[in-house]
């Protein structure tokens, strides 16, 4: 990692701005050091997880330097979230993006001339109009930040060619550049530093561990059930379910809203108003589930999500912990679960084959490391947190982490199944590898059907060797020896089961096979949650979350934008009963309390639980 140099701006400068805007006392690791980097006007690359205070740090330099700072940002949504939280802190920032009306531009644009905005936020493709070139110059911007910075690399999880063109601005207005983003491998970090020419830049990694998140992976055999029991956990808090395609959003909103519970699906194929609606129902609080594929998210600042499920594997580590980290933005306890079949594996495969033409072999091999990445993240191979760590190339130093059903106890080790694989693979051989995944399962089960009848299969020796296990379960089997390369299948609409090396060795006994357990053990209680709730009133806190969705409404922005979960429960924890008080609530800075803090004051002595 390399130093920025020392900024003529004293800590103490930096932190008088923080407390009176944010209510924050000290700053997070590394924010400092990024935050002196964009004061010393020095390139450079920060990747901070979520939840871990990136944006702080290109929103701090200009309010300390009395500067007017230009943040590339790639959705509307997301520069309009990040402005109302500015400025409901007292703090001059402006956006200017397609959806501002003609007024609603020229009062933006009369701020800026007025050189008292600090902030300007603009997508890619605008900034590479040249208004930044004209208008960029005459208010003196000399630094950019890049948000999502991610979406500048081929090797990133959402590419967006406009963002290799951001390198330009550099050369033209000889500004410095910032890039932020909280999912980076050394390989993209590489690639952003090149694309957008940082020269000699600081480069700030900090730690992917996110201690609050708690992680499970679980075997995924009864998916509408096992959703329902997650959820239940979570009664009346924010719940995203990720799921692979558009079909499955809905299906499984449907589910939820006829078991009582309010969900909405949100997917590419909605009409922009429909998205809209759903994004702005979870973002005020309206519902609190929604149901999506992995075009939600980017652009939501919902910081209490205390629940992100994945139905099925996501394609890559980048994607997972991009996703996953949307949980606990705020820092309190939040649950991440991934619902996994080894059946993922196989559709991701044949996705990407059509993705690269529909040959077989003609999937990138980049594709093919980081669905290998991912599919081993999703065994019981050991503590989730320290697998994330690691592939992040980082290191994790405890033993147990205390936040994952690994570590936890809460999942059986693999199951040795040489027996049960070698009569799945002798049935494949006795059906002379003429048939799919169906048939021989039937067979194994003893299925009394005339398809079975007609081919004589009901008098093969492997008729009717699993009579009595469930086909869910003998699917799953299969479905893993396929996964582990034990056994293949061909491509096509309706693909034949085949034997390779791998299978005669296991049928003759060279090789042994383990497989994943269908069931987990009973979800335990973890520290983080008990830790978070410490000295917190859980009724002043519901008391409290209910007078904050009222301001909300009244004054149409997101509840978040009036105070988050965290500094409701510190609210509750230490009960202030001055507005001095509550200047040293977490989250609380001057224009808050001026503005909210009477209200708030009355609410907490007027409580009576």
């Amino acid at each position: 990692m390399t130093d920025a140099t020392t900024s003529t701006y004293s800590l103490d400068d930096i932190l008088r701005h923080v407390k009176a805007i944010w209510g924050y006392d000290q700053l997070r690791p590394l924010q400092e050091a990024a935050i002196r980097a964009e004061l010393d006007g020095r390139d450079s690359l920060v990747v901070l997880p979520t939840g871990g205070g990136k944006s702080l740090c290109y929103q701090v330099p200009p309010l300390v330097a009395g500067r007017t700072d230009l943040v590339i940002s790639p959705l509307i949504s997301l520069m309009k979230d990040q402005v109302d939280g500015l400025r409901a802190n007292g703090y001059p920032a402006v956006a200017l993006n397609s959806a501002l009306t003609a007024d609603e531009r020229r009062q933006a644009e009369d701020e800026l001339a007025s050189g008292n905005v600090r902030l300007v936020f603009m997508s890619p493709e605008r900034a590479l109009t040249g208004w930044v070139r004209s208008q960029g110059r005459r208010m003196g911007i000399q630094h950019i930040a890049v948000d999502e910075a991610h979406c500048i690399s081929h090797w990133g999880h959402d590419f967006r060619p406009e963002y290799r063109q951001l390198a330009q601005l550099k050369a033209d207005l000889g500004v410095s550049i910032h890039a932020y983003t909280a999912t980076a491998t050394e390989r993209v970090r590489a690639d952003i530093i090149e694309q957008l020419h940082l020269q000699a830049p600081a480069v700030h990694i900090g730690n992917f561990d996110r201690p609050n998140l708690v992680y499970r992976v679980l075997t995924r055999n009864e998916a509408k059930k096992q959703i329902f029991e997650i959820v239940d956990r979570h009664r009346r808090e924010a719940v995203i379910i990720y799921c692979m395609s558009r079909a499955d959003t809905e299906r499984i909103a449907g589910h939820l809203n006829n078991g009582g519970y309010t969900a909405r699906f949100y997917h590419a194929g909605m009409k922009p108003s429909e998205r809209r609606a759903a994004q702005e129902a979870f973002v005020n609080e309206e519902i609190d589930i929604v149901v999506a594929t992995v075009a939600f998210g980017m652009g939501i600042d919902r910081s209490n999500v205390r629940c992100v499920i994945h139905a099925a594997m996501p394609q890559s580590i980048e994607h997972y912990q991009q996703e996953a980290g949307r949980a606990g933005r705020d820092g309190l306890e939040a649950e991440c679960v991934l619902l996994y079949s080894p059946a993922d594996t196989v559709r991701w495969r044949s996705l990407l084959e059509k993705k690269s033409g529909g040959m077989e072999g003609t999937i990138r091999p980049v594709d093919l490391e980081l669905l290998s990445h991912m599919r081993r993240y999703s065994s019981p191979t050991g503590c989730r947190h320290r697998a994330l760590v690691e592939y992040f190339g980082q290191t994790f130093a405890s033993e147990n982490c205390g936040a994952c059903d690994i570590c936890l106890g809460e999942v059986d080790d693999l199951i040795e199944a040489t027996r049960e694989a070698q009569m799945i693979l002798s049935c494949v051989a006795r059906v002379e590898q003429r048939f799919g995944m169906g048939h021989v399962v039937d067979v194994l089960r003893g299925a009394d059907s005339p398809r079975i009848k007609k081919m004589r299969h009901d008098q093969l020796s492997t008729y009717g060797l699993l009579t009595g296990t469930p086909k869910k379960t003998l699917n799953n089997w299969v479905f893993q020896l396929l996964d582990q390369e034990l056994l293949t299948r061909t491509r096509g609409d309706y693909p034949l089961l085949r034997l390779n090396q791998q299978s005669m060795e296991v049928l003759r006994g060279q090789r042994q096979v383990f497989l994943m357990p269908t069931k987990t053990k009973r979800v335990k209680k973890t520290t983080v949650e008990a830790e978070s709730w410490d000295g917190v009133s859980r009724d002043l806190f519901e008391a409290l979350r209910t007078l904050r969705s009222t301001l909300a409404r009244e004054r149409g922005v997101p509840p978040y934008v009036i105070f988050n979960d965290a500094t409701l429960r510190d609210l509750a924890r230490r009960r202030p009963k001055t507005l001095d008080e509550m200047l040293q609530v977490q989250g609380v800075g001057k224009k808050k309390v001026e503005d909210l803090g009477l209200t708030f004051l009355e609410a907490l002595l007027n409580f009576s639980g």
